[in-house]
């Protein structure tokens, strides 16, 4: 059976230039998501979500693997949605910030499918949050965006790189500033962490 790795379909999007802010057309794609808020450092519910999404995303890629076009695929990194009061994103006060974590679903994936590897996920093991999670798409169409690399404390330095961008070409920041962990925290070293930061723009 071919194992499908969609980072690899689509490179464009997860795997961008550590060097040069480039602009995107972000497809609209599905997502297993769910939302909270707080400082992700301390907030046990942070933890919590990650799992319940994991755990979803886990069980219907085994899900996938039997039906009747049976395929397989790599499960998607984590991602998240991140803002402050107003949408923009006050990277220095964490207690304010609210997110919405998600994992990509290839378009095979269905609302039918994820509601039933919800009861299945439920039947193997106790997860915190596991109700919490929805399946849902976005667009977020025009965007700027590059590979930050590095730990999450030297993030702010990629970022300004990433609003400058977008006020010298004249575009405006709309929506909320979006992140793909492609490194596990756990396993790499800070210094080779490599993070996905992209932003919606539209013209002023």
């Amino acid at each position: 059976m071919e194992k499908i790795d969609l980072k690899k379909t689509l490179k464009y999007l997860y795997h961008p230039s550590a060097t040069v802010v480039e602009t995107v057309d972000v497809p609209e794609m599905n997502f297993l998501m769910i939302d909270g808020s707080g400082n992700p450092n301390t907030t046990e519910a942070f933890k919590n979500s990650i799992e319940s999404l994991f755990s979803l995303s886990y069980t219907l890629k085994f899900m996938s693997k039997k039906l009747p076009m049976a395929k397989d695929y790599t499960v998607m990194p984590l991602e998240g949605l991140w803002w402050t009061q107003g949408d923009q994103f006050d990277i220095q006060n964490k207690d304010a910030w609210q997110w919405t974590l998600m994992v990509m679903q290839p378009e095979y994936v269905t609302r039918a499918l994820f509601e039933e590897a919800v009861v299945q996920a439920k039947k193997k093991k106790s997860v915190a949050l596991l109700y919490d999670v929805r399946f849902e798409s976005l667009h977020e169409g025009l965007c700027a965006q590059i590979m930050h690399k590095g730990p999450f404390s030297n993030e702010s330095q990629t970022i300004e790189i990433l609003h400058s961008f977008i006020k010298e070409k004249g575009y405006v920041p709309v929506g909320k500033h979006h992140e793909v962990y492609l490194s596990d925290p756990r396993k790499a070293l800070p210094e080779n962490m490599k993070t996905v930061l992209r932003h919606p723009v539209k013209s002023e």
